[in-house]
């Protein structure tokens, strides 16, 4: 290569090399920034500090050792190198390496060592598990060591070893290469192929990676309680590992020491050649297959096999236990259920403790109608999904559907969408939205109770189709941190400069403008922030425009869970945060899991798997795959939605795995479970995950004996969803509602199960928190019973000649909301919403009929009360409802009010014609309805010249349940 070619290449290696250097000082200047807003500078420094200890480490240890053995290598080459063709050969090679031959090794240890620092650093949770390791207090049931051994240091110790084999066999095969490349090992030639000092350094290699070898039959002992009980699929060590393999491994301990040592004698001190070293490996290597590889298969094969049964039955026993220990089902309480009626009880009519509160609204169903009546405006967005969670209004507990009204940056419009308005504009949303979960009103609609903009309710309420005041105000209703909020925010005006932040419409044509005053956000009014962030996001605007100016700050990393996230990184985050209205904030809940898979005994399985049912990725997230054995719902976290506060609260007290990490970066990260506050607690609520991954293992772990678990009789499975989502399986639900053996309603999250094959009922299974403590219970029924699971329920009920007549009718426009099951009078009660969506676009589902069950009775109606009248087959008693706060429709006949009543009347001769079949009425039914509808909005425009269009509905009561 040309000297100006040389130049040019290392000008590009420079360039490279100072871009590379300058992305990665901006990105961790950045980072402590936005750790230091939020006062968890102390999770930054102890990662980064570890990470690059680990690489330092291990990297400077590692070189050194390889570097030493081939400079020992070089020292121990013979004086006169031998003679021969062969030598003639590698003396060119001597010739050309030997001038720069520390250099060419330091450069091949230190390639070697970097990609070994860079391996050890992403060991880092491992190590500071490792170093701020706690006890368990609690014993493996083979050794008597305390789980926290298995926990905390097993993976490291694991990990040393593996890296100590890499290394060793590294070493060994360069020193040789070095000794072969200077003569003091030889292919060909006469005497002896190898010099004294080359055989004694090599065969110490040899023996260092046999005792290795040594100390990894140590650990394989103990990591024996974390592998399969074979034919079982249960994890621990079975009847051939505690009776074969233990004592093989440890009888090959001793024979890797004696191997060792007997390498280095003969080889060096007696016969000084390796004949009786390769004899010595070679008894090793056939010790490890006839002790450790047939003398098991032996034992498992002629005395387990055949009697596995009883032969495993204390090693099942261990396995229940564990398992039932380490995911928290030891705790859960098991109840009979009488489940032998089939007839609804008279008494089903007069219930007040199941029925007023059975839920209509679906929150994954109903978003876009919340869109559709608490939009206001086309950017404003709600989650896929929708939230549950329960509130005090007006003296009465009931849950509540909720969502926040966030910006959508997709829904911009063109002449929005520029970079002003996308960081510097639009960079918030409104209100926290709520109705109760129900009732319905205005044919189908939630009753709206919060979040409203300005006189945006007052219509809609004097109609009675939400609240005429906001029943869950807030002091800030603003909405900085979302699900949704995707890009970074600038925000922050000059001195005596105009607002320039959207806030929200005041009116059909006007809108107020707002400026950030939250403590929230890293400070970017110097023209050295500017100009780090205009690196990082690679916008010069952050220098050139006027919005950006002294008083700016920069808002980043604005979803409640990935700012959870990175504060807390050794937590797993449950898929489905929610918003809650508490002390006049808006705050995000996020329930955080500290995991393991390194519980003895414990079943393993993959997270993933478990969590995943047929609403995972539509509203909630996809937990990443994940092999643990062990899970505690340890951390309640929260995050404000305003200034973007994170705080971690300790919810499980006793968990040992969240005493380590909290040890780990210094014992302040995590705020003590009595500081959590009274009204943040009353909306904490038992995590769905979780429950998730209860529900599945205790349709196997639910049978204790060990016999009965090994037959797999009373096995149970969760059921698929019955609205027709596919194969997935059917999802848990909130409820409030008071279940058989409690004493009160709960706010609580519930599923069915079903016998294995079979689809029946088997159990219901609830998770609640009394007192703040999380309570797991099982409902279970007779095994012989005949109530029907949710896949029969919800077959039966379509299959009844009215239902499915009326849903052929509807078609595609049907829309399924979740199949509640609820245990009444020794029976299940299926309820199950409707809702029907137009045709067109833009069309949103509403409320239409209620389908119920109980039994071999189907009922189809209109509200709750009227399905619960024909399942009882009475026509007196009528359940409670719950009739929210709402004025009377105005009587005085207006031509509005005459077009509302055509549209009803239309829609009733709709209904009518549906139910009869008959086609020809039914035709003429909908041109009716058309007709009365052009009739409405005519009407509507002349009496609301704003615009505002009311839902035409002249009887405006809730449906309630």
């Amino acid at each position: 290569m040309s000297r100006r070619g040389r130049a040019w290449l290392i000008v590009l290696t420079g360039l490279l090399v100072f871009f590379a250097l300058i992305g990665w000082v901006v990105d961790t200047w950045t980072e402590w920034l936005w750790f230091d807003e939020l006062g968890a500078t102390r999770v930054f420094t102890g990662q980064l500090g570890t990470r690059l200890g680990l690489f330092a480490v291990f990297g400077l240890i590692i070189g050194a050792f390889l570097f030493g053995n081939l400079y020992l290598a070089y020292k121990l080459r013979p004086f006169l190198p031998p003679t021969g063709v062969e030598q003639q050969t590698l003396e060119r090679y001597r010739y050309l390496l030997g001038p720069h031959l520390n250099r060419w090794f330091a450069l091949l240890s230190g390639v070697i060592a970097f990609f070994a620092g860079l391996a050890a650093q992403g060991h880092w949770q491992q190590w500071l598990l490792f170093e701020n390791a706690v006890p368990f207090g609690q014993k493996d049931p083979q050794f008597g060591t305390d789980i926290g051994f298995y926990v905390f240091k097993l993976p490291f110790w694991q990990y040393l070893l593996n890296t100590g084999f890499t290394v060793t066999v590294l070493a060994l095969l360069g020193a040789m290469g070095v000794h072969y490349l200077y003569g003091g090992v030889r292919l060909a030639g006469p005497g002896d192929r190898m010099t004294t000092g080359a055989r004694a350094h090599l065969t110490s290699l040899v023996a260092l990676f046999v005792i290795l070898k040594a100390i990894a039959y140590v650990l394989d002992r103990r990591a024996l309680l974390l592998d399969t009980i074979t034919g079982t699929g249960l994890t621990g060590a079975g009847y051939t590992d505690v009776h074969a393999l233990l004592p093989a491994k440890e009888m090959l301990t001793y024979i890797s020491v004696i191997v060792a040592i007997a390498i280095l004698i003969f080889s060096n001190a007696w016969l000084r050649n390796l004949t009786w070293p390769g004899v010595a490996l070679g008894l090793l290597a056939i010790s490890a297959v006839a002790i450790g590889g047939i003398y098991p298969w032996g034992v498992q094969t002629f005395q387990v096999d055949p009697s596995r049964n009883s032969r495993e039955a204390p090693y099942i026993e261990r396995a229940i236990a564990s398992t039932r220990s380490a995911y928290g089902l030891d705790a859960a309480v098991s109840t009979p259920y009488s489940s032998e009626t089939l007839v609804p009880p008279a008494s089903l009519a007069q219930d007040k403790t199941i029925v007023p509160n059975i839920r209509l609204l679906d929150p994954a169903v109903v978003p876009e109608t919340y869109t559709q009546f608490s939009q206001v405006r086309s950017f404003y967005q709600f989650g896929d999904k929708l939230d549950i969670d329960r509130y005090t209004v007006d003296g009465k507990l009931a849950d509540y559907v909720v969502g926040v009204r966030e910006i959508e940056y997709s829904k911009l419009s063109a002449a929005q969408n520029n970079w002003i308005n996308r960081h510097t504009v639009f960079t918030h949303g409104y209100g926290l939205v709520a109705a109760p979960a129900n009732t319905t009103v205005c044919n189908g609609q939630p009753f709206f109770v919060s979040g409203f903009f300005t006189g945006q309710s007052k219509q809609s309420s004097e109609q009675g189709c939400s609240s005429p005041t906001d029943k869950l105000p807030v002091e800030q209703p603003r909405i900085y941190y979302g699900e949704r909020m995707s890009d970074y925010a600038v925000v922050g005006s000059s001195d005596g400069a105009a607002a320039a932040e959207y806030d929200r419409p005041t009116g059909d044509t006007s809108d107020a403008r707002y400026t950030y005053t939250g403590k929230g956000g890293v400070d970017i009014g110097s023209t050295w922030r500017r100009l780090l962030y205009s690196i990082k996001y690679a916008e010069s605007k952050f220098l050139l425009a006027d919005a950006v100016n002294g008083n700016s700050k920069i808002l980043y990393e604005r979803d409640p869970r990935d700012r959870v996230q990175k504060v807390a990184p050794f937590l797993t985050l449950d898929g489905d945060p929610y918003p809650a209205a508490v002390n006049g904030r808006i705050v995000w809940i996020v329930d955080g899991y500290t995991t393991s898979a390194n519980f003895p005994y414990s079943q393993r399985i993959d997270l993933q798997d478990a969590t995943s049912d047929s609403l995972t990725g539509d509203g909630t997230f996809r937990l990443a795959k994940q092999e643990i054995n062990y899970i505690r719902n340890s951390v309640k976290a929260t995050v404000d939605a305003y200034d973007g506060t994170v705080t971690l609260y300790e919810f499980d007290d006793k968990d040992p795995v969240l005493k380590a990490w909290n040890k780990a970066f210094g014992g302040k990260l995590i705020t003590r479970k009595d500081q959590i506050p009274a009204e943040l607690a009353e909306h904490f609520r038992y995590p769905a995950d979780m429950f998730k991954v209860q529900r599945d293992l205790l349709t196997r772990f639910h049978v204790n004996n060990a016999n009965d678990f090994f037959n797999a009789p009373d096995f149970w499975a969760v059921p698929n969803d019955p609205a027709g989502h596919g194969d997935a399986k059917q999802p848990p639900y909130y409820l409030l509602t008071q279940l058989p053996g409690q004493t009160e309603a709960r706010f609580q999250l519930t599923s069915a199960v079903t016998p294995q094959a079979r689809q029946n009922l088997a159990a219901l299974i609830s998770g609640s928190y009394v007192d703040g403590k999380p309570v797991l219970e099982v409902l279970e029924l007779n095994k012989d019973n005949r109530i029907p699971g949710p896949g029969q329920a919800q077959q039966q009920m379509e299959n009844d000649g009215t239902v499915r007549n009326q849903l052929n009718i509807w078609g595609p426009n049907v829309v399924k909301g979740n199949l509640l099951s609820l245990p009444y009078g020794g029976g299940m009660l299926y309820v199950e919403p409707i809702y029907l969506r137009s045709s067109g676009e833009k069309t949103y589902p509403l409320l239409e009929k209620v389908l119920l069950s109980y039994g071999d009775k189907v009922a189809f109606a209109d509200t709750i009360a009227d399905g619960i009248k024909q399942l009882v087959g009475t026509s007196t008693g009528t359940p409670p409802v719950v009739t929210p706060e709402q004025p009377q429709p105005p009587t005085t006949a207006t031509p509005l009010a005459a077009a509302a009543a055509k549209v009803d009347k239309a829609i009733d001769d709709l209904r009518a014609a549906q139910q009869k079949g008959d086609f020809e009425a039914y035709g003429k039914a909908l041109a009716a309805l058309d007709a009365a509808i052009k009739e409405f909005e005519t009407a509507n425009a002349a009496a609301n010249p704003t615009g505002t269009t009311p839902t035409p509905t002249p009887s405006p009561t809730p449906t309630t349940g």
